[in-house]
Formats: structure tokens, C-alpha cells, sequence
């Protein structure tokens, strides 16, 4: 039987709610439950900050970071984290205190960290948010409907080597010169763990945005690729409903990462996509990514990320791997656009104009 605490609805109408729960109706819930046993990926959680420590802010619902301090009390979502550059973290509440695995609002237990990393923010769990009848709320009960999928929109994929390679100002760069080219172009963020930053930066570019956190899901880590893909299927489906007729979808960290890989060998995601855009920091990398992409049958039409901010550093990419490498600014071209990415196009250009 679920144990219940006292609960007064003022602890949640005074709490910070973070991104990760920006999908939730705040009326539904009735009460708590510290029975953690069973706490699963996605339940809510109303915490109170007891440290700061790596994140000092937690970015909220309304899409914007807000300073914390200890006492504040915070809802935010139970997650597993996959971050080489930061943390890797798992979906439990062991403990007196939980750890703060990423700045959107996920927490959890921090297994293994980055040399360059703060000791985690830690919170002190009130209890699992629940509703009607005693029943843990999860972020999954708010995401949008299932819609099947939709095999006429055009769908982009950009991945990457590594984290922080430049994938997102790629995949927004993408979309904003297909907007400036004359498309109707929505991004879509399918893997990762929830935060504002790429949500708001397609955006930015003019591009309607959607992330796996409109799916149900406040991270993708240690997600079924059932569900993983499925979650594609429906905002995808969502987005081209909207009227997007070409969708940019990056992919979250390298091609390493455990999803990440098993979507480039094998699913419905890979079969799905019209074309590739690769991220890459440096030439070796570039090349890397290539190589490992050739291995699983897909070949990028370009290259972009941090190594097309160095002139040096795009000429010896270019050389070894015998693709355009693509700038931020060449990706708002309309010229750049015609010559290599219309041609992946299920709509052709002229449709377009007409």
C-alpha cells in the first residue's frame, strides 16, 4: 500500500517547476507518497534544495533558468542521466537526499562524474506527486496523443561525435536556412535529457519545436527503443500535422552512446530519415564518424559542428573525408540548401515555390 504524508497544496503552488514537468496540469495533483521502492523514470518529484553545488539554477516550465537557493522547494522528475562531459546518473531515490543530474529538472543518483564537475546540487525528497486515488503522476500521463506515422514529411537527421560538437547549432542553423529557403521546417529533439536550451534555440531560428519531453519522456536513457521510436513517430507526425513539411531532428550525444547506437544500427528511426547531417569538434573526428557511419551503411550528405569554426580545421576535415563542410552561416543559405539539402527533399523545391 502507497504510504501517504501530510501535504498541503501551498508546499506545490510555492514550488519552482521545472522544464522537465512543463506538460503537467498542476491541478491534478492530491497529496505525496514516500514509498520510493517502486518510483520509476518520469514520476514527480517535489524536493527541497538542501546544497547548491554544479547546477546553480534550475531551468523552469517557462523556459527560463532561475537562481537557486537552499530552502527552495523544487518539482522536478525522477531520471537516468548519460553525459560524458557531466554526469551519468540513475532513475532511484536510495537515500535521505537525491542529486540534481541535469538543470531541466531531473534528479537522481549520480553514479560516475566528469574529473571537471562540482559535487551534484543535492535535494531532499518530500514525497512522489500523486493524484486521483493515491497514483504516482508521471510526466508519460501529459504527453501528447500517439499519432501514427507520417511517411510524407521530409525528416533530417543530425547527429554527432561526441557531446557539445555542435549538434544543435547545426540542427537549428538547418532549419532556419530551410525557413529562409522557403520551406515550412520544424525541429524536433528526439533523444537526450530534458532542458530548455535546444527546445529554445529552434525556436530562436523560427522553427516550431518539439523534444521527447512532449513524448512522455523527461529523458530517453535506458529507454526502450520501442518506446524511443515510437515517441519519434508521434512528434514527427505531430509536427507535420502542424504543418511542417521538412522536420530537422537531432539525436542526442555521440555515436557511441548506447541509443544512439542502436538507432544507427537498427530501427525505424534510421529507416525514417532522408538524410544526415554530421557534428563533429575536429578533422579526426569528421573522419571518425564517417568511418563508423560507413560501417552501419549511411553516409552523411555534410559535415558541420565545431570543426567549421576553424578555417584550418575545415580544409583537413574536408580533405579526408571528402564532404562539404558546413558553417552555421552556410546553413542559413538559401544557396547551401538548394545545392545540398533539396535534393534529399520528398517535396520537391518547386512545389515549394509554387
Amino acid at each position: 500500500m502507497t504510504k501517504m504524508t501530510p501535504f498541503t497544496p501551498a508546499l506545490c503552488d510555492n514550488a519552482k517547476w521545472a522544464f522537465s514537468t512543463r506538460r503537467v496540469n498542476r491541478s491534478d495533483v492530491r497529496g505525496v507518497s514516500t514509498y520510493y521502492a517502486t518510483a520509476k523514470a518520469g514520476d514527480l518529484v517535489l524536493c527541497e534544495i538542501v546544497e547548491i553545488g554544479q547546477h546553480k539554477k534550475i531551468q523552469l516550465a517557462e523556459r527560463r533558468a532561475s537562481t537557486s537557493y537552499p530552502g527552495d522547494l523544487v518539482v522536478v522528475c525522477l531520471g537516468a542521466r548519460y553525459a560524458p562531459d557531466q554526469f551519468l546518473g540513475s532513475a532511484v531515490i536510495d537515500d535521505d537526499t537525491i542529486d540534481l543530474i541535469a538543470g531541466g529538472g531531473v534528479v537522481g543518483r549520480i553514479d560516475a562524474a566528469h574529473d571537471f564537475m562540482e559535487d551534484p546540487t543535492r535535494l531532499k525528497p518530500i514525497g512522489l506527486l500523486t493524484g486521483a486515488r493515491g497514483r504516482v503522476l508521471n510526466v508519460a500521463d501529459y504527453a501528447l496523443p500517439v499519432i501514427p506515422a507520417n511517411n510524407d514529411v521530409t525528416v533530417i537527421g543530425v547527429f554527432g561525435a561526441s557531446m557539445n560538437s555542435g549538434k544543435t547549432t547545426a540542427a537549428t542553423s538547418l532549419a532556419h536556412g530551410l525557413i529562409r529557403s522557403g520551406y515550412a521546417a520544424a525541429g524536433v529533439k528526439a533523444t537526450g535529457t530534458g532542458a530548455f536550451g535546444d527546445f529554445n534555440s529552434f525556436e530562436d531560428g523560427g522553427a516550431p519545436a518539439l523534444d521527447f519531453t512532449d513524448a512522455g519522456m523527461a529523458t530517453t536513457f535506458r529507454m526502450s527503443m520501442e518506446r524511443i521510436e515510437a515517441g519519434f513517430d508521434t512528434l514527427v507526425a505531430t509536427a507535420a500535422a502542424r504543418g511542417a513539411e521538412v522536420v530537422v531532428v537531432e539525436i542526442a550525444d555521440g555515436v557511441f552512446q548506447q541509443e544512439t547506437r542502436d538507432i544507427l544500427r537498427s530501427s525505424r528511426i534510421r529507416d525514417r530519415l532522408d538524410g544526415i547531417l554530421f557534428a563533429a569538434p575536429d578533422a579526426l573526428s569528421a573522419l571518425g564518424g564517417v568511418m563508423v557511419l560507413g560501417q552501419m551503411g549511411l553516409s552523411p550528405f555534410a559535415i558541420s559542428g565545431m570543426v567549421s569554426c576553424s578555417p584550418l580545421a575545415t580544409a583537413e576535415a574536408a580533405e579526408v573525408t571528402g564532404l562539404p563542410i558546413l558553417s552555421r552561416e552556410d546553413l542559413w543559405s538559401p544557396e547551401a540548401i538548394a545545392r545540398h539539402v533539396a535534393p534529399l527533399m520528398r517535396r520537391a523545391p518547386e512545389d515549394v515555390a509554387a
